[in-house]
């Protein structure tokens, strides 16, 4: 939870996003006069499930009120084995994308609707970077990429996100992730519950994403308290910004609230692919594509982001991190909650073109052994990894359950073909 400020009102400054019902205060009602120019925000009262943020659908029917049940049942990604049983079994859908916004590869349901969570990342920075923040804070590649990241809270992390309140002047009391959970790292929070010491925003995974809407507020003079909130210009900047990226429109995003208190957006899985694909090549879109304006942000948060993997998740035990180093300047690799994960795969050997690649687990990941196992796996599959990488990611490719005595006693294995779709067919 954020420290209190004076006069302020504690159940507002949370961290949790206020009541849909809340009225729009005098404060904001000027902001939104003064906020980015992308037009009347659009009256929502409940999200809409299910709708299609695709271009193809912009001028489609209304969807109906709930998303219906995928047709089929998706195929098992994971078993967890234990002594030769099968005691679980995590469905899910994989798809890939090519540089060229063609479907290479898929398994389960390409269309399955997603929410970003925290793979929106690397997207809604670019608000950041093209409003001329990195300039105006003299932004490092590691502070830009902790921006991009969800962190685990270690020391690092927190010494890099108080340089960047320093420089821009802000008070990082204006946090409004809340610290629920944090620190992930679970050495930090031995440490700190050892020490007595409680954990604040500052180390919450989301902190570094709410600096870069704090900073733009800072630019733009926008309020800085309730900045989570829809209705507030930065959001509001941030739904036009990920519009781009989807090609679609801020009236058609499916909106919901992330573990963080901002908005969150949804989309089908395979648009989540090309995106990716994007962002692993953003100079592959046609001059005459409105995203092409978006190469040169994008370009600029991919290499920051694949330079300093720790920053993007840690130092210890995170998936993206270590896929990043053991595929250096071949992968980007992106979390979001619930079992997604987003990769950019860059052209290199056994590819001639980049790719991106999304992967949802039904079931939400499975303590992350589904998520992890499959991700490695897909990324075998589709040529990003040679062996040394495969050998450095082992762990995360056959996760260990292990005894009380550390000897492991079972283990997720991923066991599926990503079939190209041509062979499909």
């Amino acid at each position: 939870m954020s420290p209190s400020r004076p006069g302020s009102n504690p159940a507002r400054d949370s961290g949790r996003p206020a009541p849909a019902s809340k009225p729009a205060s005098s404060k904001h009602a000027a902001s939104r006069a003064a906020g980015p120019a992308v037009g009347p925000a659009p009256a929502r009262s409940t999200p809409i499930p299910g709708r299609s943020a695709g271009v193809k659908n912009v001028r489609g029917p209304r969807p109906p009120a709930h998303a219906p049940e995928p047709s089929r049942t998706p195929p098992i990604l994971v078993r967890q084995m234990r002594g030769g049983v099968t005691e679980s079994r995590h469905r899910g859908s994989i798809v890939e994308v090519g540089s060229d916004g063609l479907v290479r590869r898929v398994l389960g349901d390409p269309d399955t609707l997603v929410n970003l969570r925290s793979a929106a990342k690397p997207f809604t920075i670019v608000a950041f970077v093209e409003a001329g923040g990195v300039g105006e804070f003299d932004i490092s590649d590691a502070e830009l990429a902790i921006m991009a990241g969800s962190h685990s809270g270690e020391d690092l992390h927190v010494r890099t996100l108080q340089a960047i309140f320093r420089r821009a002047t802000v008070s990082q009391q204006y946090l409004g992730c809340g610290s629920e959970g944090a620190p992930l790292d679970v050495l930090t929070a031995t440490r700190l519950a050892r020490d007595g010491e409680k954990p604040g925003p500052v180390r919450h995974m989301c902190s570094g994403q709410h600096a870069s809407m704090l900073l733009l507020c800072r630019m733009n003079g926008w309020p800085l308290e309730e900045y989570w909130l829809s209705d507030h210009p930065v959001q509001r900047l941030l739904e036009a910004t990920i519009s781009r990226v989807f090609r679609t429109t801020p009236e058609m995003l499916v909106l919901s609230v992330d573990g963080c208190g901002v908005p969150t957006y949804a989309f089908p899985l395979h648009e989540v692919a090309r995106a990716f694909a994007l962002l692993a090549d953003p100079t592959a879109v046609p001059a005459s594509d409105p995203r092409s304006s978006l190469a040169k942000a994008l370009i600029q948060i991919r290499d920051a982001m694949m330079a300093n993997p720790e920053m993007v998740a840690g130092s210890r035990g995170r998936l993206d991190t270590s896929v990043m180093k053991a595929a250096p300047g071949r992968v980007l690799a992106k979390g979001g909650a619930e079992g997604l994960r987003g990769f950019a795969v860059l052209a290199g050997e056994g590819q001639a073109t980049a790719s991106g690649v999304a992967l949802k687990i039904e079931d939400g990941g499975g303590f992350d052994r589904a998520t992890s196992a499959a991700s490695v796996e897909t990324l075998r599959q589709v040529g990003a990894l040679d062996p040394a990488a495969l050998r450095a990611l082992g762990r995360y490719q056959r996760p260990a359950a292990l005894d009380p005595r550390g000897v492991p006693a079972g283990y997720a294995v991923a066991e599926f073909e990503l079939a190209p779709v041509g062979e499909l067919l």
